[in-house]
């Protein structure tokens, strides 16, 4: 076998053992709240939302959603500071409409997305995706809004 039969076949490998990865566990832990998170988000009083860090810088960290209005961004003096160059000073607004929770991107460089897919305006629904920058969120509203 020459080198060159025996380099392909080591890519090929390297390609066959990537298939065995289901996509199911590869984001099974992003989906598990811990009994500490199950907690606050019971605790979670009419009205209020929360936002979870499951992926990214800050994994774990907790925004409570508790205003009309909630500024998102790298900015010292944001509701929901992020610490990170892929977010914009002023990133996006989370605003508290009719008991419902919507966001809005404030022209970011890198965008605002729900879901993975880029939006302008979304209204989140609970256990929903939002991404800022290298942070991605679940969005939990309160149990006691749907009673």
């Amino acid at each position: 076998m020459n080198e060159s039969e025996n380099n392909n076949s080591t890519d090929s490998d390297e390609v066959e053992s990537t298939r065995n990865f289901h996509p199911e566990m590869l984001g099974a832990e992003v989906d598990q709240l811990s009994p500490e998170e199950q907690a606050a988000v019971a605790a979670l009083p009419q009205g209020n939302a929360l936002l979870i860090v499951r992926k990214g810088p800050n994994k774990g960290s907790r925004f409570l959603l508790d205003s009309d209005v909630i500024t998102v961004g790298r900015h010292p003096n944001a509701d929901v500071f992020l610490d990170d160059v892929t977010v914009s000073r002023r990133h996006a607004e989370i605003k508290r409409v009719d008991g419902n929770f919507v966001v809005t991107d404030l022209a970011s460089l890198n965008g605002t997305y729900y879901e993975g897919a880029r939006v302008e305006v979304q209204e989140l629904a609970n256990e929903s995706e939002l991404q800022v920058g290298k942070y991605h969120f679940t969005f939990y509203s309160s149990k006691r809004d749907s009673q």
